[in-house]
């Protein structure tokens, strides 16, 4: 677990920590380290199902969980060993985080 703030509300929570990269590998190895937690990689994106990063450079992830207030959606990126992890109340304002996420991978050419 981690302690984090909400994107869309600002709310502190605790919320299922992205496994950090350990350096050891790539990320397909780092994608191995997802299994049996929260996380699962989010290979495709879009209504035509386009590809959400460019592995193994750019990998996404996407979690769910539940805490005493309700709902907890959020979405992780690798980028070339570095992570992030981001959490939202609202389903909506993730999807759309992700879609900002994977076009800014898209319209720079890494995708």
């Amino acid at each position: 677990q981690t302690h984090t703030a909400t994107a869309d509300t600002a709310e502190p929570v605790s919320a299922p920590a992205l496994p950090a990269d350990d350096r050891a590998g790539d990320g397909y190895d780092w994608m191995d380290t997802l299994e049996g937690t929260a996380w699962s990689v989010l290979p495709n994106w879009g209504s035509e199902g386009w590809d959400a990063g460019s592995w193994p450079y750019i990998i996404l992830a996407v979690a769910r969980t539940r805490d005493g207030n309700g709902e907890l959606f959020g979405y992780g990126t690798y980028v070339e060993g570095d992570t992030t992890t981001h959490w939202f109340r609202s389903q909506g304002a993730c999807y759309e985080a992700i879609t900002a996420e994977v076009f800014f991978h898209w319209a720079s050419g890494q995708s």
